[in-house]
């Protein structure tokens, strides 16, 4: 098995589950898993066969996503985490799936506010109130876990990305 493979078949998907139980249990998103991604997709794009035009472009792809997440982040819309994320990812994804990624990714956030809303308006359960976690997710003063957005449009459009059809030799 190749280490593009490894990486589209395990890597990314483990690294995704992994931004969105963080950010769900601790409203955060390390920033070491941002970087573990990066040199991921390093390995990867190498071992799949990407020249540096290619990764040039998904290198710019990820760049104008950090320049725009982090405009939103500095709006106080999203979290840093969250920007870093989106942007890592469309490094995996490219300019050819951004745009699927970003709009899945919105209407999942959107879905995923409107729920976190709706659960807040109700008593926390007596018997989630000694966790952390359900506390801070309960809290309207609290953010929404948006990663868990971003992570789950990741997993849905990675299947038609460039990489993919690198790593698996489509």
């Amino acid at each position: 098995m190749s280490l593009s493979l490894i990486a589209v078949l395990v890597v990314f998907p483990a690294a995704m589950a992994y931004a969105a139980a963080s950010d769900l249990v601790t409203m955060t998103i390390p920033n070491w898993l941002c970087a573990l991604l990066a040199a991921a997709f390093a390995a990867c794009a190498a071992s799949a066969g990407f020249g540096w035009a290619v990764s040039g472009w998904h290198v710019a792809a990820a760049f104008t996503v950090l320049v725009v997440s982090f405009g939103m982040f500095a709006a106080g819309w999203i979290g840093g985490g969250d920007a870093k994320l989106a942007a890592v990812t469309a490094l995996w994804l490219g300019f050819d799936q951004m745009i699927p990624y970003l709009f899945i990714a919105s209407l999942g956030g959107g879905l995923l506010t409107l729920v976190i809303l709706q659960l807040r308006a109700m008593p926390l359960p007596t018997v989630a109130r000694g966790w952390g976690w359900a506390q801070r997710l309960h809290d309207v003063k609290q953010g929404v876990p948006y990663g868990i957005a971003l992570a789950v449009a990741a997993l849905v459009v990675l299947p038609d990305s460039a990489i993919w059809r690198a790593a698996i030799g489509a």
